[in-house]
């Protein structure tokens, strides 16, 4: 089938899918809302109650979304036959790429990250891809934003090494930008501006990605065997967290996230997102028609694109090029945030970039659902907001009906027959019941199809244990929802009143959070959850009793906070088989492959090096002075300056001249590798393996 034909045909089958989207949750939410209006006292007649019924509608149709989206998921897998597959069109048109000028790049960005832990993934890649046999079509660069000059260095060391080690130089390329203009989005584009036309494609990873050769080389085989998709996004697992929260979101990411990820293909199918990494680029399109335009004004909302990878994927298709979801596709992974402050660091950042797309949603030639796409996740933490004015709202009619006198007579007409504000229980149980429905079916129905139709549940711990590990599930996220919405509600207030957010470092291992933490970030959350609950308590306890699921967890957030990041519980949990992924039962080699190369003792180091080391290093030690200076000076450095710069050292360790650290506009392995040979042959061998001067 040819290119032309097939895009024809699954725009087509998206049109008449969409509807059926459209209709599914539009039929619900009037219904649900018509009942949310007859359950109030005044059957919506008053504006209090208006206003509830409005918000009560969105928040129907937003949970409504994700409802279908499972069920319609649910069906793709059943039915097993998916003309749109790229697993299955794989296996049907089997393509080589041996032969083909398919060079592809693999772009690790990194920021101040955990140096071991990123050349584990490395050195986990290469021989992933040494083992297809076809690594010499693949080239990795790791892209440094580091600002620490610590653990900049503790990078060069590292990188130089594992090339050693791996005999990987002119196969693994390390560059530091001194400027991180525009974060992650400016740092893939300093990449395809210097080497992009040497490339068809490009795999972007985040620093904690990992993926599996044989992924790796079917995504370029999709991409040759379509030459009509610019973006190819492949649904990463979550794995290596041992804390409760990360253990029980690795959890939910497996047993739901299937089902989920096949719905979203099914209704978005060529117009889908593209998530920032464990994805395929086709270079060439992405470097003409992909450039993020900077916001004006100032502000969150305006400057640079924080989100950028929604609008990449918006830009790309404007372009004539498809963005899918390869939701069959199975051997990419990626590590959750080990807390729920860490979580939250990451979204107040998440949220920043997603509001800033209500000003890109009118933008010409955006395909409409990808404005859709833009609306949604801005509803991702406005949703959260709107949640928190429903409970307002509903907490403001409940003491209103207690503290004012009902109108029994509200309209001005002369009248024999008085209003009578009436309660029916059994709409409000219907009501209650059917939104139970929408939030719960789709968990109970990921584990039926676990057990009953792919014959997995012993991957899980089996039948019970996968029951029971549900249960906590849910039982937790419960518990953290209203956390969530009151950080999310913060979040976006702050935004649209003009507060931006910096850009940390995230965290890739598995600290807890202390209790100091746990109370200055959730020491507000705590007080306004008792002031709320005493006022409903006073006024209306009956009411009250319906909002403490809400109001409890808010309350007890800190204690929460604390131990569900706590290790020693995720383990215990695991020792018991509970809250276990496929990824934990039967290991792949990759992962494997991660952990072993982690604890290897690192070989450029004799002692344990820690993260503000670096710079010290590169002060003592001659060989790692020549490394450094050879990848950031303009020119070849000539052995008389370098006799010159190890005077200097001897007579001032700790000086910093700041004419060595001029940019290097274009880097170059092969000039970087002969001038630190060029060094240890003229001045011997290297401090690393003896005593260190001075203690170090």
């Amino acid at each position: 089938m040819s290119t032309d034909t097939l895009e024809i045909k699954w725009t087509r089958a998206a049109s008449w899918r969409r509807i059926l989207l459209l209709a599914l949750i539009l039929l619900p939410t009037f219904t649900a809302s018509h009942y949310m209006a007859g359950v109030l006292p005044y059957k919506g007649a008053t504006l209090l109650e208006i206003a509830l019924v409005v918000v009560f509608g969105i928040l129907f149709a937003w949970i409504s979304i994700g409802f279908w989206t499972a069920m319609l998921g649910l069906f793709v897998l059943i039915r097993h036959k998916d003309q749109f597959s790229f697993s299955q069109a794989l296996k049907k048109q089997p393509l080589s790429i041996e032969d083909t000028e398919a060079k592809t790049a693999i772009l690790i960005p990194i920021y101040n990250e955990d140096v071991p832990r990123v050349m584990a993934g490395v050195q986990t890649t290469l021989q992933a891809l040494r083992k297809t046999g076809l690594s010499h079509m693949f080239h990795i660069f790791i892209l440094s934003d580091t600002t620490n000059p610590d653990i900049w260095v503790h990078e060069e060391m590292a990188w130089y090494k594992l090339c050693q080690d791996e005999d990987a130089f002119g196969t693994i390329f390390y560059r530091h930008r001194k400027s991180n203009v525009k974060r992650k989005s400016g740092n893939v584009a300093d990449f395809c501006r210097r080497w992009g036309k040497d490339y068809r494609y490009m795999i972007v990873f985040d620093a904690d990605s990992v993926m599996s050769g044989k992924t790796l080389v079917q995504m370029v085989q999709a991409m040759e065997l379509r030459p009509d998709i610019g973006i190819l996004q492949t649904p990463p697992a979550a794995v290596n967290r041992q804390s409760l929260i990360a253990r029980v979101q690795q959890f939910a990411n497996r047993v739901y996230g299937p089902i989920f990820a096949a719905g979203l293909h099914f209704w978005l199918l060529g117009d889908a997102q593209y998530w920032g990494h464990n994805a395929i680029i086709r270079v060439a399109p992405f470097m003409e028609h992909c450039q993020l335009p900077r916001l004006p004004g100032k502000g969150p909302l305006g400057g640079d694109i924080l989100s950028h990878d929604f609008v990449e994927a918006a830009l790309m298709r404007r372009a004539g090029y498809g963005v899918w979801l390869a939701y069959d596709m199975e051997g990419s992974y990626e590590e959750t945030p080990p807390t729920l402050l860490d979580e939250l660091k990451r979204d107040r950042r998440w949220c920043q970039g997603n509001l800033q797309h209500l000003r890109l949603i009118f933008t010409r030639g955006f395909f409409p659902v990808h404005r859709a796409l833009f609306v949604n996740g801005v509803m991702s933490y406005g949703s959260a907001l709107l949640w928190l004015v429903f409970l307002i709202l509903s907490s403001a009619e409940a003491i209103t009906e207690v503290l004012i006198e009902p109108q029994y007579f509200p309209s001005a007409e002369m009248t024999l027959f008085p209003q009578w504000p009436v309660w029916y229980p059994m709409w409000a149980i219907t009501l209650l019941g059917s939104t139970a429905i929408v939030l719960f079916l789709p968990k109970i129905l990921s584990i039926a199809y676990i057990i009953f139709y792919t014959k997995k549940a012993h991957l899980y711990g089996g039948s019970v244990r996968l029951t029971l590990s549900m249960i906590i599930e849910t039982l937790t996220s419960t518990l953290l929802a209203p956390i969530r919405m009151a950080f999310h509600s913060h979040f976006v207030v702050m935004t649209l009143l003009g507060k931006a957010t910096g850009w940390g470092t995230q965290t890739r291992d598995d600290r807890g959070t202390t209790w100091n933490d746990a109370f200055q970030y959730h020491i507000s959350q705590t007080l306004i959850a008792l002031l709320w609950g005493s006022i409903l308590y006073v006024f209306n306890r009956s009411f009250f009793w319906w909002m403490l699921p809400i109001l409890g967890p808010m309350a007890l957030s800190i204690p929460i906070s604390a131990f569900s990041s706590r290790v020693s519980f995720g383990q215990k949990l695991k020792k018991l088989f509970l809250l276990i992924t496929p990824e934990e039962t039967e290991a792949p080699s990759e992962l494997a492959t991660v952990d072993e190369n982690m604890t290897k003792p690192a070989s450029y180091s004799p002692l344990p090096l820690s993260q503000n080391e670096g710079f010290v290093r590169a002060v003592v030690d001659p060989k790692v002075l020549a490394l450094h200076t050879s990848l950031i000076l303009r020119h070849r450095v000539a052995a008389p300056s370098i006799r010159q710069r190890r005077e200097d050292i001897q007579k001032k360790p700790l000086r910093k001249d700041q004419r060595d650290f001029q940019p290097k506009k274009r880097w170059n392995y092969y000039e970087t590798q002969t001038n630190y040979e060029n060094f240890t042959a003229k001045f011997g061998g290297s401090l690393i393996g003896k005593k260190q001067p001075n203690g170090v």
